[in-house]
């Protein structure tokens, strides 16, 4: 039995089962999951189709005004192109130290023309004086030009003020009239007194050439608002107005008004029957494209022509060829050194 134990043992031991080694296991050095190639790309298609839409759920909902197409496609001439002022990092730190009187704040830029004339923005102005110098299609000595926008905080007064310097560096005897007898600003741009100005000319306290104030550009004055009245509206639209203006006409060749938006008071409204040429800003990304078509539909019922538009803080994002022009210029007419 002991033998017959062993046999079976050995039996046992010799015989193979039924597994065979058909190949030897070979690392695989890929995962299997996940697979990243196809995430990526699935992720990328995901994203860009939120992408698109959220882009244009933002176009449809914004309703401002932010290429040149959208200001042609309603029959305006572009003037000018003006582009954004970049506030530097010294600029942005000492607006700490401006707080108590933000009107400085909001001004240290506005005369570009004066302190940085060889700034793409200066040009910009520039440019503006000559479109509007190859518009004029009358034959009076002086010049009347009101600048307006639809609605408040456009860049309206700083355009006008800009364009006033470049006339007078041109040698013309300008004048400028702040004629916003609502919110008046341009006696802060100048650091002039507001007091006397328009109003006390309007209501017979003083003589014309009294409100006549000198400013430190050569060729440039400046009548201020005067204090605020009640009835600004129908002191613009009084006798004593039109008056004023042919009288200012005997002495100056440029005559600009400053007035208050368009779509918010009826003073600008009142003013064009006086002027020659009428200039609208309109600010990228702020100029709302209902207001703008409201000031084209009242101009159409007035006969008032909108000369051309100034298209104000304008960026490479709102348009694709102005970076283009404004980096050349800058190569060519850029700093001395």
């Amino acid at each position: 039995m002991s033998q017959r134990l062993e046999e079976a043992r050995i039996g046992e031991a010799s015989n193979l089962g039924k597994i065979r080694v058909i190949d030897k296991a070979i690392p695989n050095q890929s995962p299997i999951k996940p697979n990243k190639l196809l995430n990526i790309i699935f992720g990328s298609l995901v994203g860009l189709g939120f992408g698109i839409l959220i882009s244009s759920m933002i176009e449809v909902f914004d309703g401002s005004i932010k290429s040149i197409s959208q200001v042609e496609r309603r029959g305006l001439v572009i003037l000018s192109l003006v582009p954004a002022i970049k506030t530097s990092k010294e600029d942005r730190k000492s607006r700490k130290y401006k707080q108590k009187n933000k009107n400085i704040d909001k001004l240290q830029r506005r005369l570009i023309t004066y302190e940085d004339p060889k700034s793409p923005i200066s040009e910009s102005y520039r440019s503006l004086r000559t479109s509007l110098m190859y518009t004029k299609n009358n034959d009076d000595k002086s010049n009347v030009i009101l600048v307006s926008s639809p609605g408040p905080g456009e860049g309206k007064t700083t355009t006008i003020a800009n364009l006033a310097i470049t006339y007078a560096n041109l040698g013309k005897k300008t004048l400028l009239i702040d004629s916003d007898l609502r919110k008046p600003v341009l006696h802060n741009v100048f650091n002039l007194d507001k007091t006397p100005g328009l109003t006390s000319c309007l209501i017979g306290d003083s003589d014309y050439k009294e409100i006549i104030n000198k400013t430190d550009v050569d060729n440039l004055d400046l009548v201020t608002s005067g204090v605020i009245p009640p009835n600004p509206s129908e002191l613009l639209d009084s006798a004593s107005m039109k008056q004023f203006i042919d009288n200012v006409k005997k002495d100056y060749d440029i005559i600009l008004f400053d007035s208050p938006p368009l779509i918010a008071v009826t003073d600008a409204n009142i003013i064009l029957k006086h002027v020659n040429q009428f200039c609208l800003v309109v600010r990228a990304g702020v100029t709302q494209r209902g207001a703008l078509e409201r000031v084209v539909s009242l101009s159409n019922q007035t006969g008032v022509n909108i000369t051309g538009v100034v298209m104000n803080a304008m960026s490479q994002e709102h348009s694709y060829g102005t970076g283009y022009y404004y980096n050349y210029y800058q190569y060519y007419y850029g700093d001395d050194s």
